[in-house]
């Protein structure tokens, strides 16, 4: 199914052209209802299609937020001498549009068995009806956002060894997914002061001035208070 970005390179109706663009009538059963169990709210905005702005309520497994979606539209000028041509956009095109392009390129997600929990069902649904009639989809949502986490958690691990224990590198949202998981044991989820990054006198590399030896060239810092108590293996 094409993605709505498709659709960019349409030209836009020139500046100084005074004709209005009216949507004809929408068909009133022409709805879907998008799901979210991510814990966060989704704004998205489509710039070449009318209506172009969705936003969904962060939300979770037992208590998911629901947006309910019609059709939208893109104008397309083939002649400027002739009114412009709607182009109408089903439900179900807008509501993955609005899935993909939120998911896709995020760390770590595949859009198949990893990716935050957002689906959508045809019609027009209430809360209690996506916890009942769709609790299947809803399920699967829950493996796949948990797949995601997982995948994000590992990620966090490598990362926190790599920069010599750097809070910085910790994305946000790989906290989230630690505490989703009860994984709290882990040292990078505690609530860290953001360390000043200092220039190593030896490479200039960016360090940590909390460690006495800069991760890049190893030189110790002797003016470091655990300087002295620094031992190596032989």
């Amino acid at each position: 199914m094409s993605n709505l970005n498709d659709f960019r390179q349409v030209a836009e109706l020139p500046a100084a052209s005074k004709e209005r663009l009216v949507r004809a009538s929408k068909n009133p059963l022409d709805k879907c209802t998008l799901v979210s169990i991510f814990p966060r709210d989704i704004d998205e905005t489509k710039d070449t299609i009318e209506p172009g702005k969705f936003h969904i309520d962060a939300g979770s497994y037992d208590k998911p937020s629901i947006l309910v979606v019609g059709s939208s539209s893109w104008w397309n000028k083939f002649d400027v001498e002739k009114p412009a041509l709607e182009i109408p956009n089903s439900s179900i095109q807008v509501s993955n549009s609005i899935i993909n392009d939120y998911c896709n390129g995020m760390l770590e997600c595949d859009m198949d068995g990893k990716m935050p929990g957002l689906f959508f069902v045809l019609g027009e649904v209430n809360v209690i009806e996506v916890k009942t009639k769709y609790k299947k989809e809803l399920d699967k949502a829950k493996v796949k956002q948990e797949n995601w986490y997982k995948a994000l958690i590992r990620h966090a691990d490598s990362i926190w060894a790599r920069t010599n224990n750097n809070p910085l590198a910790i994305w946000d949202l790989m906290r989230i997914a630690a505490k989703d998981l009860n994984e709290n044991s882990k040292v990078w989820l505690q609530d860290f002061k953001a360390a000043a990054l200092s220039p190593c006198v030896g490479c200039g590399s960016l360090r940590n001035p909390e460690y006495p030896i800069c991760p890049s060239c190893k030189m110790i810092d002797n003016t470091h208070p655990m300087a002295k108590d620094l031992k190596f293996a032989v």
